[in-house]
């Protein structure tokens, strides 16, 4: 029995270590069930959460992310501390104006992540919003620091056909009004991104 609680323990310590702890999502939705079973590639995926007809947006990464800042700020004209950059790298998943995102910079993980606290990205325009110049700078700016990383060396060509190109998911509320959908499908396909991911719960077959 002494034996069985030390590998007992051993094992627990060893997952608890290990384990990768859930970011809190701005916005939680109840993704429709589905029986595909088509797992998300691990890396390089940007998510797109839709729910009460506000968009929200996680863009994978530190290094991506705190590029994608630096390409928004200097579109809109907008000045970032490195502070604030720094944190912004931190943050996976946000839901705000552009000029609302250095207020909700400032608060914690805790008060960022309250209910109704963040309305979403404008997306109104399919061609013209928010939600369209933030994925098409994270997009760039993936393919930016990706090449940089093909032309030192560090990653090889199988690893940049993979992660060269931004990958896109659409997590959507199972209630959500098809027109919004609709919408942030519009803005991927006016970047020519055709192929995206749909997130979806797991469903029994025989339900």
């Amino acid at each position: 029995m002494t034996a069985m609680c030390d590998v007992a323990f051993l094992l627990l310590s060893f997952f608890i270590m290990t384990a990768t702890a859930k970011q809190p999502e701005p916005k939680v939705v109840d993704a429709p069930a589905s029986t595909v079973e088509v797992k998300l590639p691990e890396e390089g995926v940007a998510v797109l959460t839709v729910g009460d007809g506000q968009v929200f947006l996680t863009i994978p990464g530190a290094d991506v992310r705190r590029e994608a800042l630096k390409r928004i700020s200097a579109k809109y004209n907008i000045a970032f501390t490195e502070e604030e950059y720094k944190k912004f790298s931190t943050m996976e998943g946000f839901g705000v104006p552009l000029n609302e995102l250095k207020g909700l910079l400032k608060l914690s993980v805790d008060e960022r992540n309250r209910p109704e606290l963040q309305k979403g990205i404008p997306y109104a325009d399919s061609t013209s919003s928010q939600l369209f110049d933030w994925v098409k700078e994270a997009r760039m700016a993936n393919k930016t620091l990706r090449d940089a990383e093909l032309t030192e060396g560090k990653i090889d060509q199988d690893k940049f056909a993979k992660t060269g190109d931004l990958q896109i998911a659409i997590k959507g509320d199972g209630k959500e009004e098809y027109p919004t959908i609709k919408k942030v499908m519009d803005i991927l396909q006016a970047q020519d991104k055709n192929k995206f991911f749909l997130v979806t719960n797991l469903r029994d077959e025989n339900f």
